[in-house]
């Protein structure tokens, strides 16, 4: 006896579903579909109508259901194919909605009407896919619980000083809120024949930039029979526009008396008329409105209209705004910028996504016209209807109501932010210590807009603090490439975050596997100085040329480069000869002096890593210097080098200079050729793995006239290096792949 009772149970359900679905009132429908679909899961009726009365509360539910129904019973509907093109299109599916589309317009008779809705629509999806994957730079928020619920809000209007929020709703707070659908149709409580309640306009004060206080009601006068929503505030807040469910739907104002509104009083006939008029937008000086209304139009289609009236007097006649503007669907929801100089309006005509999007027309002051209506982009618009767009008092932001994936059900209200630029600072330090500052290294920050174009910021650090600053887009990550003399040392991912404010700082340290052998060496090696355009050695140059040279003899396993350096005065070819020509000075010196010449790299760099700005006699005289820089391997520290037996790394004579004059390099070379002043090696073959994990082989003929030895260091770089009667052969591949070879006489 269960059975029969169940079945009649859900046939009955079933019937009040359709009932609801049939009359539009979807929110009503969808609880008797799913009483159904909790007892019979495969109802591919219910699931189908049920898809579609979820299209305007969840979305990606709706498109669960139709598409199993439509596997379930492929002919459940006679439109099924359109349905599934519609939901398709509301989830970014544009390929597949415009198939569906494709397929339903082939079912259709050439004469049928629907063929035009079936063009339009594929065009919207085809639209929405150009605009989809070429966003903007935009951020899009919600307002949240607050301010948003299950039920429908839009028409935000913000007051003067953005602290207080006018908009509209149809949530269960409304006056009039426990009205049924059978007193609706008789005129009475808050309830629509769609079975939601009647729009009521309410207030809400900000608390801070992401919060406000819990909304008010302003039903006591603003509110009538049917619905009334928000539309503006002028003459200092202390007038609004507000639209109200009369004759089709009027344009109606309002004066605040104290904290409250009053009784609201309907514009004239040369604005309003017995169609329907859903919008408007007065200028700040009072003198013009642009209202949107279906008097005009043959089909009640609305178009935007303008007004003017004189200083205290009523409005004149309405003029068309214009073909650039208007469209044969309906153009809605007018906004100027507050120069007056940008109309922003919703649309459903144009190049739309889908439903009513955003545009906007900038004012052709020569023509006296508006130019061509500019859709506002992805994700300010979506495949479903955006409108009411309201730009913040200081134009930094704007407000939107949208049907969005991610709302709290039908349309909500949203912020619209464009994404600012960040400043990033801060300090690259050596890794082995987390305090030693890193100068010279230079950093790249690389990236994508939004329509995924590259970008890319660079800056070096600072020589005297180690600082970089960079101006950078805000939210997106970054891949950050550090390098310095050149080479590579690190890449790392940074993450910054969505910026909307001016003059935000971000401050992020790296922390790089690097030492800084000039910092190192310290006193060790003072810099040598020049006369202009001289590379002859100054007396006091002597004197430090003589202590780099006991330092060298005192440590036989420690290379260096000499680097020349000069001002801005003359060319940059002419100064990379000439920092060429006082590197090979300070060389030609040391190796007199008894330092081997595998043990000295000389490198110029011109005028192109200035100590100081070549902005007086003073500062040009720092650039026109020599330095002396500690060559290591990597993981080696200058404290290694100096104190390793016999100068080597354990015990070998394998310095990493090249001992080769180089004009113009960007860094040292990792040749192992050195052969400084080490004890003989024995006879024999040798394998030992230094602490850094390079390994080297040596081996040593019976007479010792003739040694090889091969490096290999764990990031891939090789060397090989020959010595016979005074000869040395060297070969080094880096881990890069750039090879290196030298052939030289011992001293």
């Amino acid at each position: 006896m269960a059975q029969p009772s169940m079945a009649q149970s859900t046939r009955k359900q079933l019937k009040t579903a359709n009932k609801f679905w049939e009359q539009e009132n979807y929110r009503a429908a969808i609880p008797f579909y799913e009483q159904v679909l909790a007892k019979e899961p495969n109802n591919a009726l219910a699931l189908f109508r049920a898809g579609i009365s979820y299209m305007s509360f969840d979305k990606e539910k709706a498109s669960d259901y139709i598409y199993k129904a439509q596997k379930l019973k492929p002919k459940v509907a006679k439109d099924v194919e359109y349905w599934l093109g519609r939901v398709d299109h509301l989830n970014y599916n544009f390929d597949e909605a415009i198939t569906h589309f494709q397929a339903y317009n082939a079912t259709l008779k050439k004469k049928d009407t629907r063929k035009a809705d079936l063009a339009q629509l594929i065009q919207h999806a085809k639209n929405a896919k150009v605009q989809f994957n070429s966003p903007k730079d935009i951020f899009v928020k919600n307002l949240g619980p607050t301010i948003n619920s299950a039920y429908s809000e839009h028409s935000p209007v913000i007051s003067s000083d953005d602290k207080v929020l006018l908009f509209t709703s149809r949530s269960e707070n409304v006056t009039g809120a426990n009205a049924d659908a059978g007193k609706a149709k008789q005129g009475q409580g808050n309830v629509a024949s769609d079975g939601e309640y009647y729009e009521d306009i309410f207030e809400a004060k900000r608390i801070d930039e992401d919060e406000w206080e819990k909304p008010r009601s302003l039903s006591g006068a603003l509110n009538g029979k049917g619905h009334d929503a928000s539309i503006q505030v002028f003459d200092n807040d202390t007038k609004m526009l507000m639209y109200r469910q009369d004759e089709n739907g009027d344009i109606f104002y309002s004066e605040k008396n104290g904290g409250d509104w009053t009784e609201p009083k309907k514009l004239n006939g040369n604005i309003n008329s017995k169609q329907f008029e859903s919008d408007a937008y007065i200028t700040p000086d009072g003198l013009t409105i642009y209202f949107s209304t279906g008097k005009y139009s043959e089909d009640g289609r609305l178009d935007i209209y303008y007004a003017s009236r004189q200083a205290g007097g009523d409005w004149g006649p309405a003029k068309s705004i214009g073909n650039a503007i208007n469209t044969k669907y309906d153009d809605d929801s007018p906004y100027l910028s507050r120069d007056g100089k940008t109309l922003y309006f919703s649309s459903r005509g144009h190049n739309t996504m889908g439903g009513y999007d955003i545009f906007r027309s900038v004012y052709d002051s020569i023509g006296n016209k508006w130019g061509q209506a500019e859709n506002m982009g992805y994700p300010v618009n979506t495949p479903d209807d955006d409108t009411y767009y309201r730009l913040s008092p200081d134009g930094s932001y704007a407000y939107l109501s949208s049907y969005r994936i991610g709302g709290y059900g039908e349309k909500d209200i949203y912020t619209i932010n464009y994404i600012k630029n960040v400043t990033i600072k801060g300090k690259v330090f050596s890794a082995r210590d987390s305090v030693t500052v890193i100068p010279g290294v230079e950093l790249v920050f690389n990236g994508q807009t939004a329509d995924k174009t590259a970008i890319s910021f660079r800056d070096v650090t600072r020589p005297d603090s180690g600082n970089y600053q960079v101006n950078v887009l805000s939210g997106r990550t970054y891949q950050v490439a550090l390098s310095k003399d050149g080479k590579n040392i690190a890449t790392e991912e940074f993450a910054v975050p969505i910026v909307t404010a001016d003059s935000s700082t971000i401050t992020k340290n790296f922390y790089i596997p690097y030492v800084d052998t000039m910092s190192l060496a310290g006193d060790m090696f003072k810099k040598i100085y020049f006369d202009t355009d001289k590379y002859n050695l100054r007396p006091e140059s002597v004197t430090e040329l003589n202590n780099v040279a006991r330092v060298l003899k005192a440590n036989p396993g420690l290379n260096i480069s000499i680097e020349g350096h000069c001002d801005a005065r003359n060319t940059d070819e002419y100064n990379m000869v000439l920092g060429q020509n006082r590197s090979n000075s300070a060389y030609n010196f040391l190796k007199k002096n008894g330092i081997g010449e595998t043990r000295m790299v000389t490198v110029s760099y011109g005028e192109r890593r200035p100590a100081a700005p070549n902005d007086s006699p003073e500062n040009m005289q720092l650039n026109r210097r020599v330095e002396f820089r500690p060559i290591l391997k990597e993981g080696q520290s200058l404290q290694d080098v100096m104190t390793a037996p016999g100068g080597g790394a354990s015990g070998t004579s394998t310095g990493t200079g090249t001992g080769t004059s180089t004009s113009g390099a960007t860094g040292t070379g990792t040749m192992s050729t050195g052969t400084g002043t080490a004890a003989p090696l024995q006879p024999g073959k040798t394998k030992i793995k230094a602490a850094d994990g390079t390994k080297v082989k040596t081996k040593v003929d019976e007479d010792s006239d003739k040694v090889k030895v091969k490096t290999e260091s764990p990031t891939g770089e090789k060397s090989k290096t020959t010595t016979k009667n005074g000869e040395i052969d060297a070969k080094a591949k880096e881990a890069d792949g750039d090879k290196t070879k030298v052939k030289t006489k011992t001293e």
